[in-house]
């Protein structure tokens, strides 16, 4: 796919940090609990590391208690693409991608029960984003 944003792999490594590169660009993902983001009560939007795309605002971002920053919806269904991922052993999961440039974000599931509009949580790697305060 064609996207917005694109780079060599030897530009992505040049700007990213080794741990966001593996993130990102390889669709790793960052150890639980180690993001700021998935408790920060900054009012803002979270924009993809990669390429400063808006992906998502802080009033759709909710406390999971699972590891990571969770959201229940995306800035709008444009910011994001879903990827069907078969890469768990025995089951199926829908990998969420920064429509912009492609880089991995974390997975959205569904059907959890969370009290959220959607009933989706959106799990993002807390390593791929960056937050921009919301300035009154």
């Amino acid at each position: 796919m064609a996207y917005d944003v694109e780079k060599t792999e030897e530009e992505w490594k040049a700007e990213l940090s080794p741990a966001e590169y593996d993130v990102l660009r390889k669709a790793g993902t960052e150890r639980p609990f180690s993001s700021s983001y998935e408790t920060d009560p900054t009012v803002g939007v979270y924009k993809c590391r990669a390429c400063n795309a808006e992906l998502f605002r802080s009033n759709t971002k909710f406390d999971a208690h699972c590891g990571w920053p969770a959201f229940y919806e995306p800035l709008a269904e444009d910011r994001v693409e879903y990827i069907e991922d078969r890469s768990m052993f025995g089951g199926v999961r829908t990998e969420v991608r920064c429509a912009t440039c492609g880089s991995h974000l974390g997975h959205v599931f569904k059907g959890e029960g969370f009290g959220t509009p959607t009933d989706e949580r959106f799990c993002i790697n807390g390593i791929a984003l960056s937050l921009e305060p919301k300035n009154d």
